[in-house]
């Protein structure tokens, strides 16, 4: 299995004319940096072992730089997109290094031939073999430029695929189509994604199912709504305050809906005690771990202090929801919306913290900070421009270090000035989502605590 990826290596304008009296530093800073960071040597190690896999196709690896640039230079194709960088990353455990480097070299030459210069380095850095494909967007004999359109895409795609059925490796029946970066490495590193609060839910869900009503009720408790009808092309999910459904192959081959029924049939033939054990104490709302207590932030002493309101009380009874306060209570929230809220808690803790350092109460305050704040780093950038202008023109040492040392200063304070504006602009941004977040977990809350309240011990005969 090989997923696929391919993108344009295009300089920034703003970076090519900061720097238009170095020529080393325009044009091919972006493309030789993809070279680089293709043939790092670090990415190229196992254990120990110092194993290079990197190959040039149509050009000699340890100069495939001057190469590209003499192409370029040659049919005055220096501007645009200068280069294209395409990775191949396999199925771990499914390839080895030797494998991975030799279908990355033939996917390269299948799919530009011997028009275009290509590196193909091979990297065991991320636990799982990937081939990275630094493509000269220039054609080594007429010159055109490589058009990397979709129709492309889906080519790249379809020759790896190829390779893969050639070589016995499996292929990925339905592809996801492309995933942001952000989502990829927070998805990789476990963080409570969409899709990885998904997972969790249909893990936990199986602990205790036997048959299908039971998963499909547990699964529901735990806030999602899932379709396992046979009668049904795709079986799907969705959380209970959403209409957008995710077809379950899109969590993995484990989580599709043969994969479900099987491993419903384990847990029935190997463990049925500990199934019907779980369940019981489900469904008696014991394993949620959740206190169910009411939230007052106040200042000071709770019997003289006067409650806080506005924007500061809208954030902390929100940081309640999501488990955070107050410290020595332990609960966490119901929702799917606020458990995948759990990623942001740096961004809504540096909220927070600027709207209680500045005191603002309400949007409009905000947006006054903002505009002030603006105002503060258009004066600072003005003087900074002429600190600049008096270190260029001074010839005294001692003057011109302290000249220096004012403008670092300034440089310090639009650091943090910009930082506060970019905390404030999210504060405005956020705000329709967090008042959304906390009435779905609210609603959920009193559905499930209202639930446990009327739920009758015993039997009813």
């Amino acid at each position: 299995m090989a997923v696929t990826k391919i993108w344009a290596v295009t300089d920034s304008v703003s970076r090519v004319l900061s720097y238009a009296a170095n020529p080393d530093k325009t044009i091919y800073s972006d493309i030789c940096k993809a070279l680089h960071y293709a043939s790092y040597e670090r990415k190229t190690v196992i254990g120990e072992e110092n194993a290079m896999y990197v190959t040039g196709v149509n050009c000699t690896a340890e100069t495939a730089f001057d190469e590209m640039k003499a192409v370029q230079e040659r049919f005055d194709k220096t501007v645009g997109n200068v280069a294209y960088h395409a990775y191949q990353s396999f199925k771990t455990g499914e390839v080895t290094p030797q494998l991975a480097h030799k279908l990355g070299v033939e996917l390269a030459k299948r799919m530009w031939g011997d028009q275009y210069q290509v590196l193909v380095a091979t990297h065991f850095n991320t636990g799982t073999y990937h081939n990275h494909l630094v493509v000269n967007s220039v054609n080594m004999w007429n010159g055109k430029k490589f058009n990397c359109n979709e129709g492309a895409y889906w080519k790249l795609r379809s020759i790896s695929d190829e390779l893969c059925k050639e070589n016995g490796l499996t292929v990925i029946k339905n592809p996801n189509g492309k995933t942001p970066r952000k989502l990829y490495f927070a998805e990789k590193n476990g963080e409570p994604t969409r899709y990885n609060l998904m997972r969790e839910a249909i893990d936990k869900a199986l602990t205790m199912s036997t048959n299908p009503k039971a998963f499909t009720y547990v699964m529901k408790q735990l806030g999602y709504v899932i379709d396992l009808n046979p009668y049904h092309k795709y079986a799907t999910i969705r959380s209970v305050n959403s209409k957008k459904e995710t077809r379950l192959y899109r969590l993995g081959e484990a989580y599709d809906r043969d994969a479900i029924y099987d491993r419903m049939r384990d847990t029935l033939r190997n463990n049925p005690q500990e199934a019907y054990r779980l369940y019981y104490e489900f469904t008696e709302k014991k394993s949620f771990g959740v206190t169910i207590q009411k939230a007052h932030f106040v200042k000071g002493n709770l019997k003289t202090a006067k409650k806080i309101t506005g924007l500061k009380a809208l954030y902390f009874r929100y940081l309640y929801l999501l488990g955070v306060l107050p410290k020595n209570k332990k609960h966490k929230p119901l929702s799917p919306e606020m458990r995948e809220a759990c990623r942001w808690l740096d961004r809504h803790t540096a909220q927070v913290q600027l709207i209680c350092d500045n005191h603002l109460t309400d949007i409009s305050s905000v947006e006054s900070f903002i505009k002030n704040t603006d105002s503060e780093i258009n004066l600072i950038s003005d003087y900074r421009k002429m600190l600049y202008r008096d270190i260029d023109s001074c010839h005294d040492t001692d003057e011109k270090t302290k000249l220096v040392a004012k403008r670092d200063n300034c440089t310090k304070a639009l650091a943090q000035l910009r930082k506060d504006r970019k905390t404030a602009a999210r504060i405005i941004e956020d705000n329709p989502k967090i008042k959304e977040n906390i009435l779905i977990e609210e609603n959920m809350r009193s559905r499930y605590f209202g639930l446990n309240k009327s739920r009758k011990r015993g039997y009813e005969r």
